[in-house]
């Protein structure tokens, strides 16, 4: 292997680790490793209001207990509350299917930029 051949390599090898670092941070901005936990906590959040909800309609009802909440009130949070969170997930799986579609993309590109250079390849070939 030649010298030139090593400087080649190393180069790709170190503009493979860039891209590498660029999907990484990517992939982290659009909820990777990083937004589990505040997916947890903002489940948690849901589920915790929609159950304290459902326990004081469960209170009023059984054993007669009176609220400041009007009968119907903890049904109408319930449903905005599943309402909401229901868009939060159509929001996050659509940033999910552009990152798919960005990185399809850029698989597209580099086998046009890579059937190009075989087909050059080709030529110069056959042209000798």
């Amino acid at each position: 292997m030649t010298v030139e051949e090593n400087i080649n390599l190393e180069s790709d090898l170190e503009h493979f680790k860039n891209e590498k670092e660029k999907i990484r941070t990517l992939v982290g901005k659009i909820g990777g490793k990083g937004s589990a936990k505040q997916d947890l906590i903002i489940n948690l959040v849901f589920l915790s209001v929609i159950i304290t909800l459902f326990v004081f309609d469960v209170l009023r009802h059984l054993v007669q207990i009176e609220l400041p909440l009007p009968p119907l009130f903890s049904i109408e949070i319930g449903v905005l509350l599943v309402s909401i969170k229901i868009i939060w997930m159509i929001y996050k799986q659509t940033k999910v299917e552009h990152f798919q579609f960005w990185i399809l993309n850029s698989i597209e590109f580099r086998l046009n930029n890579l059937s190009k250079q075989m087909n050059d390849i080709e030529n110069k070939l056959d042209n000798k």
